[in-house]
């Protein structure tokens, strides 16, 4: 979409010119503002027209149920979906009597901007109505990143050539119409008015509606207060019923006048708090932010992302579209997470109603990494909401017989949403990707309190469930057997190499937990005997390798199934899933998304630099790339075996997901961990960026396409700044304490001020592996 000539490349913006509705959805989700509790998709301000209308609070979602043509014991009964929540975005415009609306009328010109340093979404539009008289609008976007319940709007209008009447409308707008999204009837039914009406408000200019959902039972509050700034003569006037609370704005403007409206909304909800008391709780919300004001929540704004980038900020020289793609992205995963406070990170963040606001694995294993390096306050929150699930994940172990704490596949409120077995119930290994983001946070940042209070139990949990689901055989040595790896064209396999390294790390980390905290582990009743058990199942992991091909299996017996017949499978067939049934995707050599690829990153350990490099050959030609979740981490392990071109080719790609629509659904919503792997396949990829043993550490090679790569990481309380140019390194410690880190096997220990250069090896040629038929990232000139 970027591609689109109505956007334009730059740094530190994303531009559209134009009314375009043939990418008016997508530009929906690139222009969304979110904090991790509100989300606001980029709608117009009039409201129309539109591609999905979307206002989100994380959390909040209503249940349908999940039918089975055949019964199971264990199937998930209920599934959730977000909803679209009260409208508070909208503010309607008439001139002269005429709905401002682009599509009628004459459009002179059109600007929208999201300002990825201010956290900003401008807009300014000239319009002529179809009577002939001619305003321009500008309007500014925010969802606060410092007042966690507040958004807002600054609205402008302005005559042009001849004076004109206005009539603002700023609205709240529940059980807004909503165009299909699916053809399932369980999820239109219940999309379709999901919010129950139990209060109203119209007064001055405060607005405010309260709802509740009719089966999650959740009570939902929004409330507006408004500053209206016009020539003599403004007058205001409310009004209010079940789904809309409305203050209207009438004056008289003549050219070089402008009325202003600044429109505050705060947001509430809760499954268990009355209505007096949340109807408090915006009210309060919204004192505070009317306190603050306009220009100084705009202030706190920028104070916020300041902060942010000063710690995250990835600069390259030679490719402007990775530039801008890789700061959109960081802008993004920074807005999914930032004031979720323990609540889930969706897959979508809160950007639009994709894969039904499900949050999965792909939080832990590829948004949390970047965030512990980033802003690793929201890490700990993410990791508290997987402990306040324990009880869920607990019950739902006892359910399959298990041991421990079995977390679900994809979720909102913590219990288990996927009908769908074979790739939900038997992916375990979000449990020890659970376990890796806590081992990670810990080890990054040195918190130990956390370690204590949250990560223990979370280890021990899941280290229980591992124990209980694998086994030992005759001959001493611990399999992982019927489980769904990171690939989904290979389900319910044995010995998943990647699950079974996860799992093997996931033990240890348990057991030396326990053993550093003692007393803690007590409350759980973790024994001496329960945790050498773990330490030897640890220690007989099976990993499975074949001697004749000399590479490491993706499960048990994954190299001696029949390969797929790419020859025959044409373009169009792609994704496989939508094609071909699963039971000849299952049976097959060939892969939807990184896998082993994948293990040899998170456990690059367990790995020798040869068997890496033979490996990634013979994976690459059966990879197929149907997940957005597979380009970074080519990408990353490209870089590492030497393919440098390719890597780099990976890395547009995974950063393009969304900004380039490459799979066809950014209309749902962008692909978060996908933005977060943008920085993985530059910061681990390029930069060489690997965390073990307590120390961080660094193995740079840049392709020739790229001049220059320069990044900053936190570590134990210290900013550290890595600049790559051309055959040098050179790291400065920004802030903090002295740091030890480690350049390609050399220990070097940076100091403030004393910034130290080392040289970048060359990466010797490699052949390049092919891809299956078609499937080739596109080549970036």
């Amino acid at each position: 979409m970027i591609s689109h000539p109505s956007f334009q490349v730059d740094p530190w913006s994303v531009r559209q010119t134009g009314l375009n509705l043939e990418v008016l959805p997508q530009s929906e989700s690139v222009f969304a503002l979110s904090n991790g509790h509100i989300g606001w998709r980029g709608n117009l301000d009039e409201g129309e027209p539109h591609g999905l209308p979307g206002s989100y609070l994380n959390g909040v979602h209503e249940l349908r149920p999940l039918p089975y043509a055949e019964a199971g014991y264990g199937y998930p009964e209920s599934g959730q979906t977000v909803i679209n929540v009260t409208n508070g975005k909208i503010i309607r415009l008439l001139v002269d009597d005429e709905p401002f609306d682009l599509r009628y009328g004459r459009l002179r010109s059109q600007t929208r901007e999201l300002d990825l340093r201010t956290g900003l979404l401008h807009r300014t539009v000239e319009w002529t109505s179809p009577a002939g008289s001619t305003v321009r609008v500008r309007s500014t976007r925010m969802v606060s990143l410092s007042q966690r319940a507040v958004a807002g709007v600054r609205y402008e209008v302005e005559p042009l050539d001849t004076e004109v009447r206005l009539v603002i409308q700023s609205e709240l707008v529940a059980n807004e119409q909503l165009p299909k999204a699916t053809e399932d009837p369980r999820v239109s039914a219940a999309l379709e008015s999901p919010l129950v009406p139990e209060d109203h408000f119209a007064h001055g200019e405060r607005l405010r509606l309260v709802h509740r959902t009719q089966s999650s039972g959740l009570r939902v509050a929004a409330a507006a207060d408004h500053v209206v700034d016009g020539p003599e003569g403004t007058r205001t006037s409310s009004e209010s019923g079940d789904n809309v609370s409305r203050m209207t704005v009438t004056s008289r403007l003549s050219p070089g006048e402008t009325l202003r409206l600044d429109k505050l909304v705060a947001y509430g909800w809760s499954a268990v708090r009355s209505l007096p008391a949340v109807v408090d709780q915006v009210d309060a919300a919204l004192a505070g932010a009317s306190s603050t004001g306009w220009q100084g929540l705009v202030d706190e704004q920028r104070a916020c992302l300041d902060e942010f980038w000063g710690c995250s900020d990835v600069e390259i020289d030679g490719d402007a579209e990775i530039q801008q793609a890789v700061r959109f992205a960081l802008f993004h995963v920074l807005q999914a997470g930032a004031r979720a406070e323990q609540r889930a990170i969706p897959s979508k963040g809160l950007t639009g109603s994709g894969y039904d606001g499900h949050s999965f694995w792909d939080t832990e294993s590829f948004v949390l990494p970047l965030l512990t390096y980033t802003a690793p306050g929201s890490v700990a929150e993410a990791l508290r909401w997987r402990q306040s699930t324990l009880p869920a994940a607990r019950d739902r172990a006892r359910q399959l017989g298990l041991r421990g704490a079995t977390f679900p596949w994809r979720t909102i409120d913590g219990s288990e949403c996927s009908a769908y077995w074979p790739a939900g119930t038997a992916a375990f290994h979000v449990n020890a990707d659970i376990a890796e983001a806590v081992v990670r946070y810990v080890s990054v940042t040195g918190d130990t309190a956390f370690e204590r209070e949250t990560g223990l139990e979370l280890l021990v949990e899941t280290a229980r469930l591992w124990h209980s689901l694998g086994h030992h055989d005759p001959h001493g040595r611990f399999h992982i057997d019927g489980v769904t790896g990171p690939d989904e064209y290979s389900a319910v396999g044995y010995d998943n190499t990647y699950t079974n390294l996860m799992a093997q790390a996931n033990l240890r980390a348990a057991a030396d937990v326990v053993e550093r905290n003692p007393e803690r582990a007590a409350d759980f009743e973790v024994g001496e005997e329960e945790t050498a058990a773990w330490r030897d199942a640890a220690e007989a992991m099976t990993v499975p390798y074949n001697e004749d091909l000399g590479v490491h299996e993706q499960s048990a017996g994954f190299t001696r199934r029949q390969p797929w017949d790419f020859a025959d499978t044409r373009p169009d067939q792609y994704p496989l899933m939508l094609h071909f049934p699963y039971f000849d995707l299952y049976r097959k050599q060939v892969i939807k998304q990184a896998d082993l690829v994948l293990a040899m990153f998170t456990r690059g350990d367990a790995f020798t630099d040869e068997e890496k490099a033979r490996n990634f050959d013979y994976y690459e030609p059966l990879t197929v790339r149907d997940s957005s979740l597979s380009a970074c981490c080519q990408a990353v392990m490209a870089a590492e075996v030497g393919h440098l071109r390719l890597a780099y080719d990976y890395v547009g790609e995974a950063a393009l997901m969304d900004l380039d629509d490459l799979e066809r659904n950014t209309r749902d919503g962008l692909h978060i961990a996908s933005l977060a792997g943008t920085w993985l396949a530059l910061v681990a990829g390029f930069g060489g960026m690997r965390h073990g043993d307590g120390q961080v550490s660094f193995r740079p090679r840049l392709p020739e396409m790229i001049g220059r790569l320069a990044f900053s990481v936190q570590v134990r309380g210290a900013r550290l700044r890595v600049e790559i140019d051309g055959s040098e390194v050179t790291y400065t410690l920004v802030a903090g304490d002295p740091l030890e880190i480690g350049h390609c096997g050399e220990k070097l220990t940076v100091v403030a001020g004393e910034p130290q250069s080392r040289p970048v090896p060359q990466v010797p040629a490699r052949p390049e592996p092919g891809q299956p038929p078609g499937r080739r990232p596109e080549r970036r000139q």
